[in-house]
């Protein structure tokens, strides 16, 4: 392969990959995931599983690094999301009442 387009491809994990540390940072700073969509998670780290799954068909190694990092990155979120869920359900601002609606 052509050293131009590995580091492309390295370039990319990278940026793509230390995008979703912030978001981790805060959720384990906070413990506060009711911003995060749950469905969009779930789908996502889906879709990085399967992203590993076929840089690990190909031999590509960018691909099989940027997923395993970004896998366990989302894990993490989807894991307190899930967790915060399980704990305390009160918390979903789904359930929250209507402005002006009697909170008792």
């Amino acid at each position: 392969m052509n050293p131009m387009h590995e580091l492309t491809g390295y370039l990319a994990a990278t940026l793509t990959t230390v995008s979703f540390v912030p978001q981790v940072l805060r959720t384990l700073r906070t413990r506060d995931t009711r911003g995060i969509s749950l469905g969009m998670y779930l789908l996502f780290s889906a879709g990085v599983a399967l992203w590993l799954v076929y840089g690990l068909l190909i031999g590509a190694w960018p691909i099989i690094l940027a997923n395993v990092v970004t896998l366990g990155l989302t894990l993490t979120v989807l894991w307190h999301k899930l967790r915060e869920g399980r704990l305390d359900p009160a918390r979903d601002p789904a359930r929250d009442p209507a402005p002006g609606e009697d909170q008792n």
